[in-house]
């Protein structure tokens, strides 16, 4: 039997300098993360991405609730960084850590004005039953395409 692919895979080169490009993607989260993609009960007013290995990415309500879904596990401006998937099966926040996929963004640079970023959703199988479902949505053109179009459309204008 063949192996299953455990992770999605998508590139994109944006127009930006390789700093710019890593900024807008951490602190610049909420300027191209789809609004469509939450899983708050009330309606968005933020996003924070803590800048630092053992930060952590997080949605906040307009109610003032919030949404921890992911853990920086890597920070290394302006080359790379890794998060935690912690948003289970049901699309709710996982607790388990054992039950997590991660996310590792690499930012290469292609000239003073352009960046290739290259992300990679591992581990999705740690999701456990279902988990071939996340891999088709994350890998879907609405997943992580769509905010990667989204991010370079960002990283472009700022």
């Amino acid at each position: 039997m063949p192996a299953t692919d455990t992770s999605v895979r998508a590139s994109i080169v944006v127009d930006a300098p390789i700093e710019r490009a890593f900024a807008v993607f951490t602190d610049g989260i909420e300027t191209w993360w789809p609004p469509e993609h939450h899983i708050l009960q009330a309606d968005l007013a933020g996003m924070t991405f803590e800048p630092r290995a053992g930060g952590q990415v997080y949605d906040r309500g307009v109610d003032g609730s919030e949404c921890r879904w992911a853990r920086v596990l890597a920070y290394e401006p302006p080359d790379r960084v890794v998060f935690s998937w912690d948003i289970n099966t049901q699309w709710q926040v996982e607790t388990d850590r054992d039950k997590t996929s991660e996310v590792e963004v690499r930012f290469v640079s292609e000239g003073t004005d352009r960046t290739r970023v290259e992300l990679e959703h591992r581990k999705l199988d740690r999701h456990g039953d279902g988990w071939e479902q996340v891999r088709g949505a994350v890998g879907s053109d609405d997943g992580w395409a769509v905010g990667l179009r989204r991010f370079a459309a960002a990283a472009r204008a700022t």
